[in-house]
């Protein structure tokens, strides 16, 4: 036989052998790979399971809303005292309509703030076009049904201002503003002036953060989101 065939015959047979050899190695690294990962994985799910069940969850979640609601200011304590005389003096002041935001979003209603300073905002409008714009920006946000802000109003004059979205004037809003300043004036200002946000500031100290009134609602996927930071601790 020739030496050359049996030479080349045995190369092959080698080469074989040895990709054979690669594959099964290659393969039992990725299944080793892949259990790993499995094991990895089921660490970490009963990890977040006890995180879960830790009683002092939900209070930590509390805490770290509330530090976004702790904003440094820097009016004065006499300052803040005028903004007990009337609601009026309250947001006729940058840093009260501010103060009072914060408040309402421990409440969850800030949209019914949000509504009357987009309404006076609105109001400045002069060109025609920006009024259209701006009329139905707010109306979206703030008065259709199932607006993402929707404010209370009654029935009445929430359609009064559907039929005359269309053609908008700058008075398109004046009835609900007013509704939503009394519930503000009559609800909200008077629990404002009690609340910790507000006395820190007539008294001159730096806030703390508040504890939110929460809704009464199971927990969810959003409210963990928010504890990103005690997850990587466990992880």
């Amino acid at each position: 036989m020739d030496m050359s065939l049996v030479f080349f015959s045995q190369l092959n047979m080698c080469e074989s052998k040895e990709k054979t050899f690669f594959k099964l190695m290659h393969g039992s690294g990725k299944e080793e790979t892949s259990n790993e990962a499995k094991i990895r994985a089921k660490e970490k799910r009963n990890r977040l399971s006890l995180l879960l069940q830790r009683p002092d969850f939900h209070g930590e979640t509390h805490a770290s809303r509330s530090a976004l609601l702790a904003k440094e200011t820097r009016v004065s304590p006499e300052e803040a005292v005028k903004w007990a005389e009337s609601f009026d003096k309250l947001l006729s002041h940058r840093d009260g309509v501010d103060a009072f935001t914060r408040f309402l979003k421990t409440e969850f209603s800030e949209e019914n703030i949000e509504f009357w300073v987009a309404c006076e905002d609105f109001k400045k409008c002069k060109e025609p076009q920006q009024i259209i714009l701006k009329a139905k920006a707010i109306y979206e946000k703030f008065i259709q049904n199932d607006a993402p802000k929707e404010v209370n109003i009654d029935f009445h004059t929430k359609e009064v201002i559907a039929k005359s979205i269309s053609q908008p004037t700058l008075h398109s809003f004046d009835a609900a503003q007013s509704r939503v300043y009394q519930l503000m004036e009559h609800d909200s200002y008077k629990r404002f002036l009690k609340s910790e946000i507000y006395l820190h500031l007539i008294e001159g100290r730096p806030q703390r953060p508040t504890n939110l009134r929460r809704r009464s609602r199971s927990f969810t996927y959003n409210d963990f989101q928010d504890v990103k930071s005690d997850v990587a601790i466990w992880l």
